[in-house]
């Protein structure tokens, strides 16, 4: 049976494990052409895999091997040993524990932005995030939709320290949501939806989702040493990726045809996810929200006010800087290319 969740994601656990296998009995990168990748099981990071298949990396001399890994400890191990030279997650997970300044990995672009995929859902009694203080809530650690919440809930003057915080799954949302305790769930897609639908009775709405905030990013990270020896090799890594961007705007049904077999979904899955809970970053969009060596994107605010919540809640240890966490340099070369 397939799980979609955002952070575990659109899996099947024997393909996950597979996948990791896949990675570890990989042979050694030939630093100048090749890029090996772990990523969660999300469609967000498709254009990579759709670069792949239409033969974007070939033409430009890139091989891009990538695998699926959703946890992060994983991922962070494979970054630290060298087993690999770009990963991807949201803004908020590359800031978590246990990155310090030194800790390999730099954001050299974005790939896609939450677009409703996150959220909070809230029984009807409940008209804003202020009406939660004292309440039960359920979440689960460290994913997106708590950062959401944390936000909006400091815009009122509130903390998650108002709350009562029952930590769960969130591919339990649905069964939490049952419980008349629980005045809301943060959550995400296609959860969210299901609980809506399935406790009617509650007169249940979405609070607050991603559409009403930029934070939830998913960046494209790439390891210092690599990057500093081989830029062009990532200029050409972003140049496919967005190459893949442009074909699912132009291309949709295709695009969703060619992604769908990775994911082991049907295409009217792929299709529900890409129109409802997220939107791919062109390089248009990419450009903006990176900046350029002179002139910092709106990332910086966007990694800034993830931090200080991130600190605030105990996802992370250390204070990162934006500027030595964001290496402007890849995008700008691209983009000033275009």
């Amino acid at each position: 049976m397939i799980a979609k969740t955002r952070n575990g994601n659109i899996r099947l656990a024997a393909f996950a494990a597979f996948a990791t296998l896949g990675l570890l009995a990989a042979g050694p990168a030939n630093a100048a052409d090749t890029i090996r990748v772990l990523a969660p099981t999300w469609p967000g990071f498709a254009p990579v895999l759709v670069a792949s298949d239409l033969g974007y990396f070939k033409e430009l001399g890139l091989t891009v091997d990538m695998k699926f890994e959703d946890d992060r400890a994983n991922v962070m191990a494979a970054f630290a040993r060298g087993d690999i030279e770009v990963d991807m997650r949201t803004v908020g997970e590359h800031q978590g524990r246990p990155r310090d300044a030194s800790t390999p990995g730099i954001i050299i672009g974005t790939i896609d932005k939450s677009l409703g995929g996150d959220g909070v859902i809230a029984e009807g009694s409940i008209a804003t995030v202020a009406d939660l203080k004292g309440k039960t809530i359920a979440a689960e650690p460290n994913i997106p939709a708590r950062l959401l919440l944390q936000l909006a809930l400091k815009q009122k003057g509130l903390t998650l320290k108002d709350l009562d915080i029952k930590e769960i799954a969130t591919a339990d949302t649905v069964a939490v949501f049952a419980d008349s305790s629980v005045a809301a769930v943060a959550s995400y897609e296609p959860f969210m939806s299901q609980a809506v639908t399935a406790h009617a009775a509650r007169k249940p709405k979405v609070l607050l989702s991603s559409k009403d905030s930029d934070i939830i990013v998913d960046v494209i990270t790439a390891r210092q040493d690599d990057l500093k020896a081989n830029p062009k090799k990532y200029q050409n890594f972003l140049k496919g990726i967005y190459k893949a961007v442009a074909y699912y705007k132009s291309n949709p049904a295709d695009f969703i045809k060619l992604a769908a077999p990775h994911y082991n979904l049907s295409e009217a899955e792929v299709k529900e996810i890409l129109d409802t809970s997220l939107v791919y970053t062109s390089l248009e969009d990419a450009a903006a929200l990176i900046g350029t060596p002179d002139k910092p994107g709106t990332l910086y605010g966007i990694f800034d006010t993830v931090m200080t919540l991130n600190l605030e809640n105990g996802a992370a240890d250390n204070k990162l800087v934006a500027a030595q966490q964001i290496d402007p340099s890849v995008m700008a070369a691209i983009a000033g290319a275009k």
